[in-house]
């Protein structure tokens, strides 16, 4: 069974992560897969709108699989984790992303629904960063998340690590709408339905001028932010948050 579930419509595509039963972590397999989805995408000349969303009801994408990260740490041979610009490809894309967030989106979750252009959520999803419980770093969301929502409400969410509900994500602007599970995929299909049918270039040339604005000075962001990371991501604590999050235990932090 496939990670990543790719499946081209009239003028839209569905890509939906595919590992409900580790409520869709992010693997490197999925990313190996996705990367491959996006091109055929982006070259396909009858597709103008994505559509991401995840398998199952519980979760749209619990973030990077900690359990993987933790067996990557005790094994140099593993393979490389993908950069920021390959593990949220949609913001870059020429052409417009929707979520359709099903459920829980944390961590490189939320991150993932944040990269797209337009984000709609069930009624039962729950949003969160949750990196700082685990001796990381936010890596994408620190640099976007400002870009999105007021500053006082990015700071809040990056620092307390605290789960918001999809109305509290609605109301700070993060989400567009909030719907029944049911009526989600009909409603994420309608506005890719919508989007599909205006002028192509128009489309595009909308996105670009838009991206533009959004990602302006990102790349300074993350300059400065990879200096951060080689600090946070190379101490003991780094390490033992995966660690305890995967012997389902409180981790024991070091400052080091």
């Amino acid at each position: 069974m496939p990670d990543l579930l790719y499946e081209k419509r009239q003028h839209y595509a569905v890509f939906t992560m595919n590992r409900p039963e580790r409520l869709n972590a992010l693997g490197h397999q999925m990313g190996v897969e996705l990367t491959e989805a996006l091109a055929d995408f982006t070259a396909d000349k009858q597709m103008r709108v994505g559509i991401l969303t995840g398998s199952g009801e519980r979760a749209f994408c619990a973030g990077a699989d900690l359990k993987e990260m933790a067996e990557r740490n005790q094994n140099p041979n593993a393979p490389p984790t993908f950069p920021l610009e390959q593990s949220f490809p949609f913001s870059r894309n020429p052409k417009p992303f929707i979520a359709a967030v099903n459920g829980l989106a944390i961590g490189g979750g939320m991150e993932r629904a944040m990269d797209c252009d337009i984000r709609i959520a069930a009624d039962h999803g729950q949003f969160g960063l949750m990196e700082v419980k685990r001796g990381i770093l936010a890596g994408y969301g620190i640099h976007h998340l400002h870009r999105l929502i007021p500053h006082g409400e990015a700071m809040y969410i990056l620092l307390t690590g605290e789960l918001i509900s999809a109305e509290e994500a609605r109301r700070i602007g993060f989400l567009h709408k909030v719907l029944p599970a049911a009526q989600l995929m009909e409603e994420a299909e309608r506005i890719a339905e919508m989007i599909a049918g205006n002028a192509p270039l128009s489309i595009r040339g909308t996105k670009a001028v838009s991206s533009f604005w959004r990602l302006l000075g990102v790349d300074e962001s993350y300059r400065v932010g990879s200096w951060m990371r080689e600090i946070v991501l190379s101490s003991d604590d780094a390490k033992e948050g995966p660690k305890a999050f995967a012997e389902k235990r409180t981790p024991v932090w070091q400052a080091r």
